[in-house]
């Protein structure tokens, strides 16, 4: 298991995919470092079946080895860690991260662009945004959905705008891997993609209460909405297959 430690957060390999060890009371720290740095910071939600793509997608794996910061969220990954390492990982709420990542920003008046999500999905979570967090400079937004020939006009305006964290939603084109695609063209400061947050700020959508979240129960509420994802469970075996492999076999 190859790891790499700074004073505020510790990357480690589960089966050969990065995940940092952050604090809840460290991450305020590590942002306000990222935008001292003055250049790019990809952040990523990561999963369960994130770390299972990132395994077999070379695309998803470098942008994930890449990332500035990979936040396991899945219950799954925090016992793989245990099992595998002994070492105690923090997980989080993607909809609490954000929280966090937004009330940090706020904190320093610092300035976020939103993109994704359908027109008046996009307006609501503009308004109830700037409603939550008066002191956040919202410097931009632009819907999903957009066509291939609006791109250059979008990347443009995200770079002339310079914002601290470009939150990104469902509605663009390639998903997580466009923040990859155009890393360069989008000039500095962090980016984080997740994909339902402007359902969840619009009130659209409800996100998992804390309790069924700390109980890793959440996924049963996603299988309802698309009951396809009960197949997950063949991979999800397939996963715990691999921890005992990892265990037995590799160094």
């Amino acid at each position: 298991m190859g790891n790499e430690t700074t004073e505020m957060k510790q990357r480690i390999e589960l089966l050969k995919v990065p995940i940092d060890i952050v604090a809840p009371e460290e991450l305020g720290s590590i942002v306000y470092d990222f935008l001292k740095e003055k250049k790019e910071h990809n952040i990523v939600l990561l999963s369960l079946w994130d770390l299972l793509r990132a395994r077999r997608n070379g695309e998803y794996r470098t942008y994930v080895t890449r990332a500035s910061l990979v936040i396991p969220i899945s219950k799954s990954l925090i016992s793989g860690i245990k099992f595998l390492t002994g070492r105690k990982a923090h997980r989080y709420m993607p909809f609490d991260f954000i929280i966090s990542i937004l009330t940090t920003l706020e904190n320093r008046e610092f300035t976020c662009y939103l993109l994704g999500g359908g027109r008046k999905v996009l307006i609501k979570t503009e308004q109830n945004v700037r409603q939550t967090f008066p002191k956040l400079r919202l410097v931009g937004r632009f819907p999903g959905y957009f066509k291939r020939h609006e791109e250059a006009i979008v990347i443009k305006a995200i770079k002339k705008s310079s914002p601290s964290l470009l939150l990104v939603g469902k509605g663009v084109r390639g998903k997580e891997k466009w923040i990859y695609r155009n890393n360069n063209a989008l000039g500095e400061g962090m980016r984080l993609w997740c994909s339902d947050i402007f359902d969840v700020f619009a009130e659209k959508k409800k996100h998992p209460s804390r309790s069924v979240f700390n109980s890793g129960l959440e996924w049963v509420g996603y299988c309802f909405q698309n009951p396809f994802k009960f197949f997950r469970i063949f991979p999800y075996i397939g996963y715990k297959f691999l921890l005992l492999f990892y265990k037995l076999f590799v160094k």
